[in-house]
Parts: C-alpha cells; structure tokens; sequence
C-alpha cells in the first residue's frame, strides 16, 4: 500500500501487518541466514524514512511528510502527525523520547516539536535551541536531552527547561549522530569528524587519527559541505554518477555496552573505536556499501549498519547483507531500530522494511 502525501492518515490507518514473537531461544540461536526481508510497508515514492525510535510497543516512523504512531504488535497506526496536528514542520529527520516520556521530533528547517498526551510545543532558536535544523537525540545519565543540530549541540534539562549551547568545542557544528556511554560521557559524530565531552573537557578525532577506512577505491573528494559557511546543503553522496569520500563526514553514532564507540562516515565505512585505536570496516571487509548513514544494535548484541547500498548484518565475524534484491524498497538506509521481539525495522526511501525470522 502506498501513502499519498495529502491522504497520509487514511492510507495508513488501512495499514496491518502480522506480528510473529520469537522467545529467548530462538533469537539466542539465531544467525544470519535465518532473517529476511519479511515486510514492507511504503509511505510514498516521494517520501523518505528518516527516524525510526522504538517506545515500549510503539515505534514511531518520521518521514518527509510526518510522523506516524505505529503499534508495535499488531502493525496498526494509532496516529498520523502533520503540521495541521502541531509539527512545525512535517519533514522530520529524528524522533527522541525524553526520560519525562515526551516525544520530540527534530525537523528540517522547523526547529524541535515537543509532544506528550495531545499537547504540542515547538522549540526555535528564540527559545534557546542552537538551530532549526535538528537532526538527533540521545538521554544523559541524569535524565536530561542532548541535541544535534547543524549549528552545534544543546544539552537540554528537562526539569528546568533550560538550554545549553556548544559549538566552538565540537570539531565543527553541524552534529548528525549521538550517542552517551555508560560513563556519562556524550559523543558526537559531526561533518568534520568526532567529538566527546566528558561533562568538563572535549576530546576530537579526525581521519588523520584513524577515522574511516582508506580511499582504496580513489573515489573523489565530496564537495558537498557546509562547513565554513551558513547555506544549507543536502545529503547527495553521488557526484557525476560515482560514490564520493569524506572519512570525517559522520552521520552516525552508536556506544555498544562494552563502551567502544562505532561511527558511520561518508566513503570510509564504520569506525570503531575502544578509546585508543580505530578499526575500519568498509566494502573489503564486508560491509556492503561504504556511506554509513545509520548503526544498531539488536538483543544478541549483533550489528546493523544502514549504507548507501543496503543492510549489513555484523556478528563480531561473519557478515550478511540485505539489498533490493532481498526486498528492500531503496537502497539508500537512513535509519535502523531493533525492537525485543528481534525485528529490524529499515527505513528508506519509499518506506519501511522488516527484517526478521
């Protein structure tokens, strides 16, 4: 079924897939030939899939034309969010949950919508917010929302509603992916390489430092930044009709629990760091496409990386990918979630694929 953008809820709403559980057994003794594309569902040839963030037994779908509730057991929609219900803007690049359960959904150019029991709030840079461009979320140790922008990085208390502002520590300003360890200490994957602040000092690592695998097949440099200026520019990683290379552009960034910090870049793979030395893996290892723009990590502790060419699945030695020949809709994956029951939920252009037993 295909959402027409200016019929979203009612095409959704017609929406239900089935639900299979799967008990402890069998996901401890599942492996990579066991998952498939099981399901997909589309939200428009035009749409893209940008956040996928799991709450309890909802998971909650930002798209370029909204944001949609989905019940998690029984694939139905409980609700359809455009700007006519309170988004400032509908092309929502992430969605968070804040450790008071309300939602917050970052947007493209309308600044940060805060949600919880019907009753909306919108965030601009008036407010304290360090952008309108807003492009991830991740909870401190305390409870409190750190923020990424493309204009640096707020750290948000949540009882005071007050806003902190960083953006000369970083090393540069526009954040894409973030993460916090176990320690506390929040880590930053940003266009010009990575940073982590510990509460009191900021650390930086480029490629220089071992970011992002070596450009072994001499791709071209990316021109497409906007580092050093206030234009806004987009996320093509294709130029004259090749893949293009820049190990410090990251978009993503996930701490595993042993606290090693794995980041997705533009043309160098993923990075991973256990704070002294980086491991690359890119398309030589594996890996099926060496734009990494999304990483997560299921029950078994396994990897899924979103690429430019597809999905990954990493268990520490072997690797399986999943491509359109498998199923998916696009190859371009934005954003990964893993739901309890073993799901993979893939987010493309075009919509959602499942993957799973």
């Amino acid at each position: 079924m295909t959402l027409d953008l200016q019929h979203a809820r009612r095409a959704l709403a017609a929406v239900g897939l089935s639900l299979t559980c799967f008990s402890s057994t069998a996901l401890a003794q599942a492996t990579a030939a066991d998952y498939r594309v099981r399901e997909t569902f589309n939200v428009g040839d035009t749409v893209y899939v940008r956040a996928l963030t799991v709450e309890k037994n909802t998971m909650w779908v930002g798209t370029s034309a909204g944001v949609h509730e989905i019940d998690l057991a029984t694939r139905k929609p409980r609700n359809t969010f455009t700007r006519a219900d309170g988004l400032a803007n509908e092309y929502v690049f992430a969605v968070g949950i804040d450790s008071q359960g309300y939602k917050w959904f970052g947007t493209n150019a309308g600044g940060a919508s805060r949600y919880k029991d019907g009753k909306w709030k919108t965030y601009f840079p008036m407010h304290g917010l360090a952008d309108y461009w807003i492009y991830s979320y991740a909870n401190d140790k305390d409870g409190n929302l750190w923020i990424g922008t493309w204009a640096g990085v707020n750290h948000f208390n949540v009882k005071t509603g007050e806003f902190k502002k960083y953006v000369k520590e970083l090393i540069n300003e526009w954040v894409y992916g973030l993460d916090v360890d176990a320690k506390g200490r929040a880590w930053f994957a940003t266009e010009g390489g990575v940073s982590m602040f510990d509460g009191k000092t900021w650390k930086s690592w480029t490629h220089k430092d071992g970011l992002g695998a070596p450009n072994a097949d001499q791709l071209p440099a990316s021109s497409n930044t906007g580092l050093g200026t206030r234009s806004r520019h987009d996320l093509t990683t294709m130029e004259h009709g090749q893949p293009t290379y820049n190990p410090n552009y990251s978009f993503a960034m996930h701490i595993d629990p042993q606290g090693n910090a794995w980041v997705g870049t533009w043309g160098g793979g993923v990075a991973r760091f256990d704070g002294k030395t980086w491991t690359n893996y890119n398309s030589k290892d594996g890996l099926v496409g060496n734009i990494v723009y999304s990483i997560a990590q299921d029950k078994q502790g396994v990897f899924w990386f979103g690429t430019d060419k597809g999905v990954s699945r990493f268990d520490g030695k072997k690797w399986q990918s999943y491509t359109t020949k498998e199923g998916l809709l696009d190859s371009h994956v934005y954003t990964i979630a893993a739901t309890d029951n073993g799901d993979i939920w893939v987010g493309t252009r075009r919509g959602v694929a499942i993957i799973g037993k």
